[in-house]
């Protein structure tokens, strides 16, 4: 058996393969999406995900105004309706909750106490606003679909990535994202036997592609080709597979970001189990935010799809193989060295022996140990700090 690629032998009967998934990192990124995206958001396969994100697109117009020539109005039949005149318009643009909140805070308003106003009198603060307010440029995002709606109000500069941009960016590496290439949809782990099986159905309930009017997001794995980093102490091996999610937003909401790592397993909600080698970046939507996608977010992707897990592996290994520990004063001192308190050393070097039988004696059991530590800190802030200094520990052992 190699350290890239498990054999067959190691799966069982059902197709898939024991994994231990109290080592690493939990992340709960893709388990947030999953757990609010309602069914009008979740797709089955890449190709349907482009098919929507790109129709609205093709319907979708974008120009720049002046802020002061935007007028507002209450409309006669529906007290609680406000419509949009921009300049070079002839009918009314419905603004959508999200462009409204963004009109709002271009001149300094409340959006959340003008929604609770009847529409004549909101129009009147909003058009206060937009007139008193120095003048400005902004761009705005306008799509018909039965009638014209504003989906974004964003600085002139705003550098506008399409969702439908990045969507096809994953094509291009993942296919149809069902399993025509490496890449796919996410299967389950069992937590009764421990086993991860990869070849589940995609439903509505397993996706993990999913769109909204506001933003994409998608989560991808290539499940069906584990690899071995190593062994367990009970001298199974400790598999891993590679994995990505990414998302971007057309209108604002957030930026383009896209993180690769390498895990143990994906559960039925989502939550990523045995997180190894994080890493993510994000491109604000600036001025040059296009330039950046083409150049520096797509050709990571890629990279990161066709790269061979070696240097992971051998990053693993050399980590288990350096020993810097074999007394109890010589793990009290690795630990306070880097800045580790008297307490938190203590929990460290108790949650290994906990785990594995045995104190931590090489650059990979004070890694696990930390953390193991980590994952039950309530506080993002100091999770992240503790998740950090492992890896940090890791990239230092490799």
């Amino acid at each position: 058996m190699t350290h890239v690629e498990i054999q067959d032998a190691a799966r069982d009967r059902a197709g898939g393969y024991k994994v231990d998934v109290s080592r690493g990192e939990r992340i709960g990124r893709v388990s947030s999406e999953w757990f609010s995206r309602p069914a009008d958001e979740r797709y089955l396969s890449l190709s349907d995900l482009y098919a929507a994100v790109r129709g609205r697109t093709e319907r979708s117009r974008t120009r720049t105004v002046e802020s002061a020539a935007i007028r507002v109005e209450a409309s006669r039949d529906d007290a609680e309706r406000l419509s949009l005149m921009l300049p070079g318009s002839d009918a009314p643009i419905a603004p959508t909750h999200w462009s409204f909140g963004q009109l709002a805070g271009l001149v300094g308003a409340p959006a959340a106490y003008l929604r609770q106003l009847p529409a004549p009198l909101a129009g009147i603060n909003l058009q206060y606003g937009l007139t008193s307010h120095r003048a400005e440029q902004v761009k705005t995002l306008e799509i018909e679909d039965g009638r014209v709606e504003l989906r974004a109000v964003t600085g002139p500069d705003y550098g506008r990535i399409f969702d439908h941009e990045l969507v096809a960016a994953v094509q291009r590496i993942a296919g149809n994202g069902t399993g025509d290439t490496r890449w796919k949809v996410p299967d389950v782990l069992d937590w009764s036997t421990g086993i991860y099986n990869p070849r589940v159905d995609i439903t509505q309930d397993t996706t993990t592609l999913y769109a909204s009017d506001r933003d994409v997001f998608l989560f991808l794995v290539d499940d069906l080709n584990p690899i071995e980093a190593g062994r367990l102490p009970d001298g199974s091996p400790d598999l891993y597979f590679r994995g990505f999610y990414c998302w971007n937003s057309e209108v604002g909401a957030k930026t383009l970001g896209m993180a690769s790592f390498y895990l143990r397993a994906a559960c039925q909600n989502r939550n990523l189990w045995g997180v190894e080698d994080f890493e993510e970046i994000t491109i604000r939507h600036s001025k040059y935010a296009a330039s950046r996608f083409a150049h520096e977010a797509a050709p990571a992707l890629t990279r990161f799809a066709n790269s061979s897990p070696l240097p992971f592996v051998n990053g693993i290994r050399a980590a288990r193989e350096k020993i810097v520990a074999r007394s109890d004063e010589d793990r009290s001192d690795f630990l306070r060295k880097r800045g580790f308190s008297k307490a938190e050393t203590a929990k460290i070097i108790e949650t290994v022996l906990a785990e594995e039988g045995r104190k931590p004696e090489s650059v990979f059991d004070f890694v696990q140990g930390i953390t193991a530590v980590a994952r039950d800190k309530t506080q993002q802030d100091a999770r992240l700090d503790l998740e950090a200094r492992a890896k940090k520990l890791l990239d230092r052992a490799a």
